[in-house]
This record gives structure tokens, sequence and C-alpha cells, in this order.
């Protein structure tokens, strides 16, 4: 019997496409843009993924998110260096600062400068060069986004809206109309705001900055121990009044801002729920017709001592098995195109959630479309299959 449901199912080939092709669209649009959304907040918190070495974040207290920089004074470094459990803590300065590149032409940059002794918040991973080359006079680190597109340099000079080609090492920019020479290029992940990012030296990075009382960004600290963390927390907090966070609570701080802030979750959230009624609708529609239209065939089994349990059986069968089919084909498409597109043009990122997100769903769009269609079932009457 379940090989004779198998066969109605995939006999009636024109309902049968639209069936999967109904859940396959659902599930396309709700791995879609929950992978998306995903991807988007990740990129919000980029910089604290990039840098791993350290155990807890001190910044202002009013700080919102982790490009929301509020500066310091710069005794607050030496302050947090004075409690105790403290390994090392190092400065960092981060603001965005117009450059002016080689053609003349203007970007605003995202500049990050680092401790100049240990260069501790530096790329880990460098295409070209190395991170000692911070070391050098007026040296900074591009990331490879920024080096192919807003700072890309026009072939012909005398044609600036002409084909660009990488910007390269050894080449100079102007930030604050100070020399800044490019000595590296670093692949960094990409980050929320749209515009390349620079890293160089704690010092070198105030040079360039507009002069101002206040010029630190935010301070790296490590424990004496991981088991110390906690407390070490509560210590910098009571005693120097300044907001600490670890990696993970900066980057949750962060998201948060952005999901109460601005209306990026209701997008997605309308879209996600549009998927999910696409698939309520075609493939619920599809699945019941597709039942009405074989009720002949389950009658004429139930006339042949099928129980009526055993027939909604099968109904369930055919629904998992193009719930199951939808979901492979609507996850498998997603994926494909996620993947094929580059990462700096489009934010995707599929968690384990997402496709289990997407299979909920499914399985509620076929379980809805089963139960309207084994009513049918439940209540067929066999002569009826031998009337007229």
């Amino acid at each position: 019997m379940r090989a004779i449901a198998i066969k109605m199912l995939f006999g009636d080939s024109a309902k049968f496409y639209g069936i999967l092709l109904g859940l396959a669209f659902a599930t396309l649009l709700i791995a879609q843009q929950a992978s998306i959304f995903v991807g988007l907040m990740s990129r919000t918190y980029a910089l604290i993924e990039e840098t791993p070495q350290a155990d807890l974040w001190v910044t202002d207290p009013t700080m919102l998110f982790v490009d929301d920089t509020k500066p310091m004074q710069v005794t607050a470094l030496q302050r947090v260096r004075s409690v105790g459990g403290v390994k090392w803590a190092v400065p960092m300065f981060k603001s965005l600062l117009v450059a002016k590149l080689p053609s003349g032409a203007r970007q605003l940059c995202d500049v990050v400068g680092v401790d100049d002794a240990s260069l501790i918040g530096a790329p880990a991973k460098m295409v070209q060069g190395d991170t000692s080359v911070l070391r050098r006079p007026d040296t900074i680190i591009i990331e490879t986004r920024g080096a192919r597109t807003r700072l890309a340099q026009p072939l012909n000079p005398a044609d600036p809206a002409g084909p660009k080609r990488p910007i390269e090492v050894g080449e100079e920019l102007e930030l604050n109309e100070k020399r800044a020479v490019i000595g590296g290029i670093a692949e960094t992940k990409p980050t929320f705001q749209a515009v390349p990012t620079i890293y160089t030296t704690y010092s070198r990075a105030i040079g360039f900055s507009p002069a101002n009382r206040r010029t630190l960004s935010m301070i790296l600290v490590k424990a004496d121990s991981p088991e110390e963390i906690p407390a070490l927390r509560a210590r910098i907090e009571r005693e120097t009044g300044l907001a600490v966070y670890t990696p993970r609570d900066f980057a949750w701080k962060t998201i948060d801002f952005w999901m109460k802030q601005t209306g990026i979750p209701i997008n997605f959230g309308i879209a996600i729920a549009l998927g999910f009624l696409v698939g309520v609708a075609i493939a619920g529609q599809m699945f019941y017709n597709f039942t009405l239209d074989n009720l002949k065939y389950f009658g004429a089994m139930k006339a042949m001592g099928a129980t009526t349990p055993a027939l909604l059986g099968l109904v369930a069968l055919q629904g998992a098995v193009a719930g199951a089919l939808g979901l492979g084909l609507g996850l498998g498409v997603t994926s494909f195109v996620g993947l094929s597109i580059p990462e700096d043009k489009l934010a995707f990122k599929m968690t384990w959630h997402i496709p289990v997100i997407a299979a909920g769903a499914v399985i509620f769009i076929v379980v809805a479309a089963s139960s309207f269609s084994m009513r049918k079932v439940a209540k067929l009457d066999p002569a009826e299959v031998f009337q007229g």
C-alpha cells in the first residue's frame, strides 16, 4: 500500500511538482532571508571576532555597540592596568576618517589603531606582508575588499571613471593631510559599515585623527587566568566605573542594539512570514486538491478492506515525502545561491538553527495540509467509488 501511495503522489506530475515547488519556494524564502539576516547581524560585531586575544573589552558606559565609539581619557588605561588580576591591558583606537587616495578621490575609512608594542588587535590573516610592517614609519594595513573596491585606482589616471585596479602595497594615502603608506593587505571579516578598514598603530592613529583630548576608544584586557574573568570583570567595573564586557556579551549588546533600534528585524521577519504563507497557500492547496482527485483510489482501497488509520497513514506518508523533497530542494538552492555570491556582496551565514526552523515550518505546512486531506479520507464512504 505504501508503494501505491508513492506512485499516486508521483503519478499526478502536475500537482506533485506544484506541491514540490510550493514547499521548495517557501523553504527558500525562509532559509535565505534568515541566513542573510544572521549574516548581517554577524557583521555588526566582526571587530570583536577579529580580536580573539582579549578576555574583556572595557568601554565608556554610554557606548551602545562596538561601532558607537565614545572616547575615554587616556588615564583610564592605567586605572585598568592597576586592577588586580589583569595580565595585560592595551589600548585600541577606532574612528571613521576620510582618506585621500592617490587618484585624488576621497573615501571614508574605518581606522583601527592597535597597541604599538604588542600589535594586539592587528589582523591575523595577512595576504601580503605581515603585521610587523606597522612598526615602520607612516605604515598602514588595508583589507582585501577595500583594496578591490572603494580604494581601487583607475587604470588610466586621465580617466578616473574608467576601469580600475586594486590599490597595491607601496602606494600612499593621506589621512588628515598626513602621509600613510600601505605596507600590507589583510583578509578580514566583512563589517556592517560598507567602508574600507585601515589598521595602524594606536599612536599613529591618534596622529591621523583630528586633535581631541579623549583618544582612547576601547581597552582590551587579558586576565591572569580564565577562571578569574567574572571576578576581574566585576573588579574593573567597581574600581574604574567603566563598562566591561566579555567578547560574547559585547557581541550580543551590539546585536541587541541593531535588533531594537532599527527596522532590520521587522523587514526580514515580514519576508520570512511571507515565505511561510506562500507555502501554506500554494503547497497546502495543491496537496488538498491532490487528495480530492485521488479519493476514488482511497475509496477503492477502503472497499477492499483497508482501515481508516491505514489510509490516513498513506496520506501522511505522501505529505512526508513531498515535504522532505521540497525541504531538501529549497535548502539546496539556498546554499548554492548563498555560497556562489561573493561574501563582500551578500551577507550570508546559514547556522544549524536555520535548516531546523525551515524544517519546522515545512512540517507545519505539511501537517496542516494533510489534516484537511485526512478529513475527506476519514469521512469517505466506499460506496461512493462505485456510484455512477
